[in-house]
């Protein structure tokens, strides 16, 4: 591929190792807004689900689904101080830049929660958006292209979940989609991303152009 001049990443499970983090709170959320309890087989079939059939699965009403997004980002923030980034992501964030390629964040994390990860690894990037609502990275990805002053055509998006590469469709931006996140490979392909990595190094070398 030709080298991007830039990368737009998801931020939990992409980056960040947080599925453990979800797991742990899982059981209090579902108490607190009264949603299905699936069993554990369940969990990990749900993990082949865009978010949408998740939320129907789980029973999330849309006049819920607010409220679950403070409570969760709550949480999130809360565990900023212990959340840990992929072995091999803080090198290739560093690399990149050190290339020329801009490194933007879009999450639906808050800010302060993914600077604080950011900070303590000592890791800067071109701009953080974060903030984005459960189907609205698109609009993001739109406003991140307008203010790197790069076409779609010259940015790669990488994410962990279904969501993310329908995101970058309507842009004709090229999806990116990581083996290691909360969305089982299998079911990444068949949205046919532009690229699975099966591991941080291959994304590296596809990334920096180094195949």
């Amino acid at each position: 591929m030709t080298t991007p001049k830039l990368v737009i990443f998801d931020f939990d499970g992409t980056l960040a190792d947080t599925y453990g983090w979800f797991l742990s709170i899982l059981d209090d959320a579902i108490a607190r807004f009264r949603l299905y309890k699936p069993g554990p087989d369940e969990v990990e079939a749900m993990r082949g689900l865009s978010a949408r059939q998740v939320m129907t699965r789980m029973k999330v009403r849309p006049w819920k689904l607010p409220a679950i997004v403070r409570h969760t980002r709550r949480e999130k923030l809360k565990a900023a101080a212990t959340t840990q980034l992929f072995d091999g992501i803080p090198e290739l964030l560093r690399d990149l830049r050190a290339a020329g390629i801009k490194v933007v964040i879009v999450s639906s994390d808050t800010t302060e929660s993914v600077r604080q990860v950011l900070e303590r690894e000592g890791i800067e990037v071109d701009m953080l958006n974060c903030g984005a609502s459960i189907h609205g990275k698109t609009s993001k990805f739109k406003k991140v292209l307008k203010a790197m002053g790069v076409d779609a055509a010259d940015a790669v998006s990488v994410g962990d979940e279904i969501r993310d590469i329908d995101a970058a469709k309507p842009i004709n931006m090229r999806a990116g989609a990581v083996s290691w996140g909360y969305t089982l490979p299998e079911a990444l392909a068949k949205h046919n991303p532009a690229y699975l990595f099966k591991d941080v190094a291959d994304m590296r070398r596809i990334l920096l152009g180094q195949e």
